[in-house]
Formats: structure tokens, C-alpha cells, sequence
């Protein structure tokens, strides 16, 4: 099976096509594709967060999606609090990035995570195990899930929902476009932010 044939089952239209022969069991597979991509990063939240609100409506499939993204995250950083201390993890924990951005996200608690999940860019799988193997409270990492996937997730479904405005409504699409690329150029300047604090801590520490 080629990359291409991969690609094509995560089309818009595919997507909907799938949601439509699963209609009968009502909002449980749109909640269950945005969970799963908290499991596989590889799996394209912005195509199923706009299918939803073009199958569902603008806040129906809001809503499913949201439910779907959180409770994915939560589960993921959850299972990793409970099995972080197996081997493999081990193994992870001593990667030298990692360990930089768990000690990054245990520094600044909420406010990089909240960022981090608005973002519809960011590898949300890698942050939740990171996540999970750092100290960070579960308190605050709940909080930063379900305030930035609300941000990241409503984001989204407002573009999905009219597909069609998007094409005849040209200054709203300027809009939506710019909103796009200011999300990518926060979520750059993040990661840059990140890096920085990488080079510092190299440099105190080879002091």
C-alpha cells in the first residue's frame, strides 16, 4: 500500500463519506477520530475536526470534536503517569530533548501547555507523553487541555462549517487565512522560545 492510497482515506471528502455510512451511531465515531489522534499523530486532526462541523453543524461538531481531542489527551497523559516508570520509558526520559521539555513545561506549568494545545500544528501526541512523564500537576494540565483545544478546535470548525463561503466570500477567507498563519507564527515562535531555553540551560550547564 502506497503513500498516496494512505493519503486519500484522510480526505475531507472521505472522511465525510465515512461519517455519513456511520450516521446510525450518531456522534461516536467523529468524537472517536479526534480521540485517536491523540494516540497517532499521523492521523489529521484538521480534516476530521472539518468534517465534523460540516457534517454536524458549526457547534455540534465543535463540541464532538473538543470532547473527542480532550478526553484523547487526557487518556494518553494518564496511561503514560501510569506506566512512565516501565523501561521503555526510561529509555525516553534519558533522550536529552525530552528531558529538556519536560523540565521546560515543569518550570512554566499551564502557560506554555495552554499555548502549545491552540496551536493546530503542534504533535499533540508527543506533548501529552511528555507531559505525563514530567511533574506537572494534573490540575494544570487538564486546565491547559481544555482551554487550548477549545481555542485550536473552534479554530478549525469554523473554517469547516461553510466550505463554501470560503470560495465566495473572499475577504472572509483573508481572514480566516491570516488567523492561520498567525497561529503557525505563534507556534514557530514558541518552539524558537524552547530552543532558546535549551541553548541557555547547555550553556549553564557546561559552565
Amino acid at each position: 500500500m502506497d503513500m498516496e492510497t494512505i493519503k486519500q482515506w484522510f480526505t475531507l471528502d472521505s472522511i465525510l463519506s465515512l461519517l455519513e455510512q456511520y450516521r446510525s451511531f450518531g456522534v461516536l465515531p467523529g468524537i472517536a477520530a479526534t480521540l485517536l489522534e491523540s494516540f497517532f499523530p499521523i492521523l489529521p486532526m484538521f480534516v476530521f475536526v472539518m468534517a465534523n462541523a460540516a457534517a454536524f453543524g458549526l457547534w455540534k461538531g465543535f463540541l464532538i470534536s473538543w470532547l473527542g481531542a480532550s478526553l484523547g489527551s487526557l487518556i494518553v497523559f494518564w496511561l503514560t503517569r501510569k506506566v512512565g516508570q516501565k523501561r521503555f520509558f526510561h529509555f525516553v526520559r534519558r533522550h536529552p530533548k525530552v528531558r529538556q521539555f519536560m523540565h521546560w513545561i515543569e518550570r512554566h506549568g499551564f502557560g506554555p501547555l495552554f499555548l502549545l494545545y491552540c496551536f493546530p500544528f503542534t504533535p499533540s501526541a508527543l506533548v501529552n507523553i511528555v507531559a505525563g512523564l514530567s511533574r506537572i500537576s494534573r490540575q494544570q494540565f487538564v486546565l491547559a487541555v481544555l482551554l487550548g483545544k477549545m481555542i485550536m478546535v473552534f479554530t478549525i470548525s469554523f473554517i469547516g462549517y461553510d466550505l463554501k463561503a470560503l470560495i465566495h466570500q473572499p475577504l472572509r477567507t483573508a481572514m480566516i487565512a491570516a488567523v492561520v498563519l498567525l497561529l503557525w507564527y505563534a507556534g514557530k515562535r514558541v518552539e524558537a522560545r524552547f530552543s532558546l531555553t535549551e541553548e541557555q540551560g547547555g550553556e549553564e550547564g557546561g559552565e
